[in-house]
């Protein structure tokens, strides 16, 4: 393979490489660490959203409104779907590219779905080298659609410089969202689903629990919105929050530490995967069954 060759078109944007780059990292190829490599000094430009939540909330169409806001306003998005894989095959039904359909022809968009395949947390191990490729592409904002495993669902606060925790009305997420660990990665709170009853109350419900915990002055304070993102409605409002995020973030020089944490994470995840994998070395050596 000429790696050479696929980074440099990964670099000039070239879909069919950034397509074959991101297959290469999920089977982790034998060229991957030079494919990131040749990638890595190109990246860092890209904004990095995650959307987070239970499942049900509308995470996929709130996603594709996302897309059509930033698109309207000529930002070039890339979207990076990950779905839950079978424990038994391996396989997942990749069905949040069904949902986008309506972004298929727009060459400044580009959908790429991935499977956990077994990972908890709601991301993919490989999912920070496909942020990487996608990043490296020259794409201006990158989002992250997580599959929705509730409570446990923290991994994207340490991979998105943004993390947008979505809700809707009449699922106990008021409450839910208050429980350790999600609360405390959301950057933005968004209740989709507004024109349901008990939107107003389920609003209410997080911005009570926002202003529970106690923040330094100069501290971001998460902004609780209010959408509903099958009808277009807050989208608008969702994305002055973020860039109002994002923003604080760099004046603070808070986006430099999330990114350097965010290495720091990443080198551990590599560490332990290959640690993972000598272990798994030994299932299936015959000294165990012996043990």
């Amino acid at each position: 393979m000429d790696v050479g060759g696929l980074v440099k078109r990964v670099l000039n944007g070239d879909r069919r490489a950034v397509a074959r780059a991101i297959s290469l990292v999920e089977d982790a190829a034998p060229e991957l660490r030079e494919i990131i490599s040749g990638l890595a000094e190109q990246t860092g430009r890209a904004r990095i959203v995650g959307l987070t939540g239970a499942p049900g909330v509308g995470k996929s169409t709130s996603t594709s409104a996302l897309v059509k806001a930033l698109r309207e306003r000529g930002d070039s998005v890339a979207v990076l779907a990950v779905d839950p894989s079978s424990p038994f095959t391996g396989g997942a039904l990749l069905g949040d590219r069904v949902r986008m359909q309506e972004h298929a022809t727009d060459s400044g968009v580009y959908i790429r779905s991935m499977a956990t395949r077994g990972h908890l947390g709601g991301l993919s191990w490989a999912a920070p080298h496909a942020l990487r490729v996608l990043d490296a592409a020259g794409f201006d904002v990158v989002l992250v659609e997580t599959v929705g495993v509730g409570q446990a669902e923290v991994d994207i606060a340490a991979h998105a410089d943004t993390t947008v925790v979505l809700s809707a009305p009449g699922m106990g997420d008021g409450v839910q969202a208050g429980k350790a660990g999600v609360l405390e990665v959301a950057d933005i709170l968004a209740v989709n689903k507004a024109d349901r009853e008990g939107a107003r109350a389920a609003v209410r419900d997080l911005r009570q629990m926002v202003a529970q915990v106690d923040r330094e002055p100069d501290e971001w304070k998460p902004p609780v919105v209010s959408m509903t993102a099958a009808e277009g409605e807050g989208v608008g409002d969702l994305l002055a929050r973020l860039d109002e995020h994002v923003e604080h973030l760099r004046a603070s020089g808070g986006l430099h530490a999330r990114r350097r944490d965010r290495a720091r994470r990443e080198i551990e995840g590599i560490a332990m995967e290959e640690l993972a994998r000598r272990l798994a070395d030994v299932r299936g050596h015959t000294a165990l069954d012996k043990l």
